[in-house]
C-alpha cells in the first residue's frame, strides 16, 4: 500500500505489456472506477471505502499513471481502452457498473462501443470526444505545458511520462459520432457548470447516445467535481435505475 492509504491496499495484476496496480474493496455489485489525466486510483479511495461500499469496487492505476508500470512510446485512449477490457478478463469481471471521470470517461465512451457485454450501466464524468470540446483556454494551458515537458524531457529531465499524458488531451479520443449512435447502453452523463468542456459538446454526446440522460452539477468545476455530494448522489441514482430521456438539469 502507497504511505496514507493503508484503507486502500495496492494489488498488481500482471497483463502482456503492462503491470496494473489497483484497489478492490466491498462486495456486491461490480463497479469498476476509472480515473482522469495525470491522476491516480487514488481520486476514488473514499467512493470506495464510503460512498459506494455496497458495490465490489475496482479501481486501477491507467498506463502511465500511478503505480501501474508499462513501457510506451505514447499513449491512447484506445489503448487504456483495451487494458480495460483485459483487466476484466483477466479477473473474470462480468457485467460491471462504470464510473469514468474525465479521460476515464473517454475511455468509458470506447468501452462502451467495444465492450458492451461487460457493462451493466456506464457514468461518464465530464468526457469530451474531440480535441475541440475543450475549452480554449484549457486548451491553450495544455499546449503550453506539454510543449514544457516535452522540452524538458529532450534536456534530459523525467519529464516524458507528463508530456505523454498531456499529449492525450491534445488528441480525438477515436470515436465518431456514428458510433456513439450505436451504444445502447443506458449511460448517464454529469458535468460541472464550470467546466473545462464545452457545455454544447456535452450535450452533443449525450445527444448521440439513445439510452442517455445527462446532468449539470451546480457550483462544481471539472477539477472538484468527484468530490461534490451532488455528483455522488447522480452517481448513485444512476447506478439504481436506466436512464430514460434526456435532458439537462
Amino acid at each position: 500500500a502507497e504511505p496514507g492509504d493503508s484503507l486502500m491496499p495496492t494489488q498488481y495484476l500482471n497483463l502482456p505489456g503492462i503491470k496494473i496496480a489497483y484497489s478492490e474493496a466491498g462486495s456486491g455489485q461490480n463497479l469498476l472506477l476509472l480515473h482522469g489525466n495525470s491522476e491516480s486510483k487514488k481520486i476514488f479511495t473514499l467512493y470506495q471505502s464510503n460512498y459506494f461500499s455496497e458495490f465490489h469496487t475496482y479501481a486501477p492505476d491507467s498506463r502511465g499513471h500511478g503505480q501501474s508500470q508499462s513501457v510506451d512510446s505514447e499513449y491512447s485512449i484506445q489503448q487504456y481502452c483495451n487494458d480495460t477490457i483485459a483487466f476484466c478478463q483477466s479477473l473474470n469481471i462480468e457485467k460491471t457498473n462504470l464510473i469514468g471521470y474525465s479521460d476515464g470517461a473517454n475511455s468509458g465512451l470506447l468501452l462502451a462501443r467495444d465492450a458492451p457485454h461487460l457493462f451493466n450501466r456506464v457514468i461518464l464524468v465530464s468526457p469530451n470526444y474531440l480535441v475541440s470540446g475543450t475549452d480554449e483556454k484549457t486548451l491553450e494551458i495544455f499546449t503550453i505545458t506539454y510543449k514544457i515537458w516535452l522540452y524538458l524531457s529532450r534536456l534530459g529531465l523525467p519529464t516524458r511520462k507528463a508530456a505523454m499524458r498531456y499529449a492525450l488531451m491534445l488528441n480525438d479520443i477515436g470515436i465518431s459520432a456514428e458510433e456513439m449512435k450505436s451504444i445502447r447502453l443506458p449511460v448517464k452523463i454529469i458535468y460541472a457548470e464550470k467546466e473545462m468542456i464545452k457545455e454544447d459538446h456535452i450535450l452533443e454526446i449525450a445527444g448521440y447516445i439513445s439510452n442517455a440522460e445527462v446532468e449539470r452539477i451546480t457550483g462544481a468545476t471539472h477539477m472538484n467535481i468527484l468530490q461534490q455530494p451532488a455528483a455522488v448522489t447522480k452517481c448513485s441514482s444512476g447506478l439504481q435505475s436506466n436512464p430514460i430521456s434526456t435532458c439537462c438539469c
